[in-house]
């Protein structure tokens, strides 16, 4: 060819039939298989623009690795496994995080699996599945405990992983967490700012570390600055909407002077909004809420409602590299991040 672009399919077409392999691609660069395999692989000593030369062709041309011939020939399998229950909030929070991490992996040899288990299993199955089958490299998790029995195991088995929040050991884990304590001590700061005294607080499940971190925060402040602060009972913000709003319904007839909730989701916010509604509450004026949400949806949804930002698409872009290293050079420092709210 006369100039330095890339072949596409056009210009040096596949015999039919043909599967693109790694000698394709040698073929159509004219570089060494072992430089394209260097490149797919993001090695240091090959430039970045024979990198870029090598990816453009592959992707022209289809070129998938033999998950099976990877594994047979390094015992790796280039897959990270994202372990989720199947509970989780896919509105807000679980989507935002997936694509992040999936465009993270995009440019490296490595992509993502997610895999689900329900609610009523024991966590540890997907884990142990996983670990036992060398079905992939690392695993992500979240929704952890402060004594996890899935990272104990993990961290036994030395076996590559990374936590969406913190546990009691996450001084020796990689992990990426929202600072739920923070989060929490800026809500009652709010409430006590537009003099609201009697605080509801729809929590996460209280087995989870994060509902310790956001329940801590708010009693704390809550003391400092002399509100009243109650715990909901019969749901907690990962409940099903209906069960939030009879336990909230409940809740504001038999505290009638309830004027401030904090929310641990989404959409429990929205929950309670539509709930306070229907009692004859006004959102900002007898009752204000304060919550927290990935994507800019509740301010749309009740201009009035308080929010902080979590930064998700950030979370999910520092898991997938937390997980690389974790595979590549396990005795480095594990990475780990505590993102600070602000208001």
């Amino acid at each position: 060819m006369s100039d330095s672009r890339p072949p596409s399919p056009d210009d040096l077409p596949l015999p039919p039939g043909e599967r693109p392999t790694l000698k394709t691609i040698s073929r159509l660069t004219g570089l060494a298989v072992a430089t394209i395999s260097r490149a797919l692989h993001d090695a240091p000593d090959i430039g970045a623009e024979t990198k870029r030369r090598v990816r453009e062709v592959a992707d022209e041309i289809g070129y998938r690795p033999n998950r099976a011939g990877v594994r047979l020939r390094t015992g790796k399998t280039n897959v990270i496994s994202l372990v989720l229950s199947t509970d989780h909030d896919m509105m807000n929070h679980t989507a935002r995080l997936i694509s992040s991490l999936a465009g993270e992996l995009r440019d490296t040899p490595y992509h993502m699996i997610v895999t689900p288990y329900f609610p009523t299993e024991d966590p540890m199955i997907p884990i142990r599945y996983i670990v036992e089958t060398g079905s992939a490299d690392a695993v992500i998790l979240n929704q952890t405990r402060p004594e996890d029995t899935r990272v104990a195991y993990l961290m036994r088995r030395s076996f590559p992983f990374v936590t969406h929040g913190r546990t009691d050991w996450c001084a020796s884990h990689a992990y990426y967490d929202f600072d739920n304590t923070r989060f929490a001590e800026i809500g009652i700061e709010q409430m006590a700012a537009r003099d609201r005294h009697k605080i509801l607080i729809v929590a996460p499940p209280q087995a989870q570390n994060y509902a310790r971190d956001m329940i801590a925060g708010a009693q704390q402040r809550s003391r400092e600055l002399g509100l009243d602060l109650r715990i909901l009972d019969g749901a907690t913000s990962d409940s099903a909407s209906a069960e939030i709003s009879a336990a909230v319904t409940q809740h504001l007839q038999t505290h009638p002077d309830t004027d401030g909730v904090l929310c641990g989701s989404t959409t429990a916010a929205m929950t309670v909004a539509s709930t306070a509604e229907e009692l004859g509450r006004t959102i900002g004026a007898e009752l204000d809420i304060y919550a927290k949400e990935a994507i800019p949806f509740l301010r749309r949804f009740r201009p009035s409602i308080l929010t902080v930002h979590e930064d998700v698409a950030t979370a999910g872009s520092f898991l997938a590299r937390a997980a690389i290293q974790r595979i590549k050079a396990p005795t480095m420092p594990p990475m780990q991040m505590l993102e600070r709210p602000e208001f």
